[in-house]
């Protein structure tokens, strides 16, 4: 059985292809022409060359294959000439309309939580289009929903580990919010079971630790396992959002960002994990979770 994976020099989508190959998949990678593929290879990953704004090379790269898994994101701008609208939303059309043509049997698609319920935040609201765009086209699909990322230690995602150096973390606005968060590894896993799990097609589901966390509870649990206190460093949002609101007049990415933390603020960013629970198994545990990242800080757990 062969999966395509897109977006796989990405971080989660590396690990995606670690934990497929790790099921026993034929993995092959998307890569655009002009990036470097990294380790796909070495993972024993095919390599093939294509791009989403290129339809005829994604149905090179859907040839043969019975699922695909798609972590790419455009919105970041990681890449001369990405953006919101050309790569998550034009690019996953194209990619929704490859499969289409390919017969596909399995279109698992990385959204984010409460894409349904963020019409302000354009990059949750664009993942809720492609969600749609999905179930209209008829090929059988999986969209899986996770809250924040946590655990891409080095790689540019960790926005704790420099502050627990310093026995603190930052927080803007209320440190007594609470969203839901997950590991990324745990995410990665849960869109290789996707490909594979019967009892997931067709449906959205939110992914998340088994309870959400406020900045408050992050430092407790950080406190709790490294036996030092580790205090909150409270940012004011008023100034953030001032300045975020003038920025984002030039700046789209900036625009989304400060609407994106006005809806964390709102609580409304909390995962139901039962559809979770049934289909991948035990939600993963605040603890363990944190152990997790722990241990890849180079720290100790009590």
């Amino acid at each position: 059985m062969i999966t395509l994976v897109v977006g796989a020099t990405g971080s989660l989508g590396g690990r995606v292809v670690d934990a497929l190959v790790a099921r026993g998949h034929r993995v092959r990678a998307l890569v655009r022409p002009g990036t470097h593929p990294g380790r796909l290879a070495t993972k024993g990953a095919e390599i093939v060359r294509g791009d989403l704004l290129d339809p005829a090379s994604l149905d090179q790269a859907l040839d043969g294959a019975a699922a695909l898994v798609t972590t790419a994101a455009g919105y970041m701008r990681r890449r001369k000439g990405d953006s919101l609208a050309k790569v998550d939303g034009e690019g996953n059309r194209n990619l929704v309309d490859a499969a289409r043509r390919a017969r596909l049997g399995r279109f698992v698609f990385t959204s984010v939580l409460a894409a349904d319920r963020a019409r302000a935040v354009p990059h949750f609201w664009q993942k809720k289009l492609t969600e749609d765009y999905l179930e209209a086209s008829g090929v059988p699909f999986v969209a899986l929903r996770p809250g924040a990322f946590m655990g891409a230690v080095g790689e540019g995602g960790d926005f704790w580990a420099r502050g627990i150096a310093q026995r603190r973390i930052s927080t803007i606005g209320s440190p007594a919010v609470r969203w839901t968060y997950i590991h990324v590894d745990d995410v990665a896993r849960a869109l290789a079971r996707a490909v594979d799990e019967p009892g997931a097609a067709g449906r959205r589901v939110d992914l998340g630790m088994d309870r959400p966390l406020s900045a408050a509870d992050v430092a407790a649990e950080l406190s709790r396992l490294l036996g030092e206190t580790i205090r909150v460093r409270r940012i004011p949002w008023m100034p953030i959002s001032l300045g975020a609101r003038m920025a984002g007049l030039f700046n789209p990415l900036i625009r989304d960002f400060r609407a994106m933390l006005a809806f964390f603020f709102t609580g409304a960013y909390v995962a139901d994990t039962t559809a979770q629970a049934e289909l991948f198994g035990p939600v993963p545990t605040v603890d363990d979770s944190f152990r997790r990242y722990v241990v890849q800080l180079g720290l100790t757990p009590r």
